[in-house]
């Protein structure tokens, strides 16, 4: 008996993370929906899979209700990097507050399960290290941060009230730093920049003394452990950290991407901005513990693949 494909909606699917997700649903054999407004994500991120019969693309902005039949969701939908959450922070609350609601909403009817791609900024400027997912965090709520910050804590809380209220199986991931092809060069992500100014043989601009720790998992292991997370026991819900555990200062990471380069640039040093987190890493116990999971890919192997991509894009400008 032919095995039956789960209809699966990605929200912001047309965007760097979950343009990899659709590519790994559908090689599992599931039937994907992509929608996305198109705001930072790209069609050129998903032309590979429009010849798939299995792959439809919607225009869409998830602020406005949505009607569809589908198994499960994946909501990825909301601007990630600093510049561009904060060129509109009304309409990232909205979107990560009432797209929240409008796919909590669907899911309730048509009884799906529902994943939110949350993230480590719900833990602001951290006070304990790494960081457990018991945590509470530490964020300011009027700073020019907070519409992504707090739109996304705000949405956690949205989702376990829908499990309370409502008996509706959820999932919620806490996504750390995460790299790789499909970047967009001009998201302000301190990888892309690094690389870009780095080919472009520009100065490495980093803010601060370089001294502040981040943590980057390349996409492919941050894409399996969202697919894990959903395929977990029905009655977990997380929210479960997921993001590459070892710790690197941002000085340190421009050192090795100018020695993968071979770029002559020099290093140049900015102002910190402000609420700017000290130190971020994930505590990824419980991740090991329910799914199995750890990131395999190092950073090395993963900065490589980044800039090639990279290459290849910027030769084509």
């Amino acid at each position: 008996m032919k095995r039956q494909r789960k209809r699966i909606l990605v929200t912001g699917g047309a965007g760097f993370l979950g343009s990899h997700l659709c590519e790994r649903l559908l090689g599992a054999g599931q039937e994907v929906l992509c929608v996305d407004n198109f705001y930072t994500g790209t069609k050129e991120n998903v032309l590979h899979l429009l010849d798939s019969p299995h792959f439809e693309l919607m225009r869409h902005d998830i602020t406005f209700p949505l009607y569809v039949e589908v198994d499960e969701i994946y909501n990825l939908a909301c601007p990630a990097s600093p510049v561009h959450y904060q060129f509109d922070p009304v309409q990232t609350t909205k979107t990560s507050v009432h797209g929240a609601i409008n796919m909590l909403g669907l899911a309730k009817r048509v009884r799906a399960t529902i994943l939110q791609a949350s993230t480590s900024e719900v833990y602001g400027d951290p006070e304990i290290h790494p960081q457990t997912e018991a945590y509470w965090g530490r964020v300011n709520p009027i700073g020019p941060r907070a519409c992504y910050d707090e739109g996304k804590r705000c949405a956690e809380t949205l989702f376990f009230d829908y499990y309370g209220q409502h008996d509706l199986a959820i999932k919620v991931a806490r996504i750390f730093n995460t790299y790789g092809p499909r970047m967009h060069p001009d998201d302000g992500r301190v990888v892309s920049n690094f690389i870009v100014q780095a080919l472009s043989n520009e100065p490495i601009t980093i803010f601060g003394e370089g001294l502040q720790t981040r943590s980057f998992c390349y996409v492919d292991d941050l894409v399996d452990g969202l697919v894990g997370l959903m395929g977990s026991a029905p009655d977990f819900t997380g929210p479960m950290n997921l993001g590459n555990p070892h710790e690197i200062t941002i000085r340190e990471l421009a050192e090795q991407i100018l020695s993968i380069t071979g770029a002559r640039s020099s290093i140049v040093f900015r102002p910190t901005p402000r609420d700017d987190p000290t130190q971020r890493c994930p505590d990824i116990s419980l991740a090991r513990e329910r799914l199995g999971w750890s990131p395999g890919i190092d950073l090395d192997k993963g900065l490589r693949k980044t800039i090639t991509y990279f290459e290849n894009l910027l030769s084509e400008q």
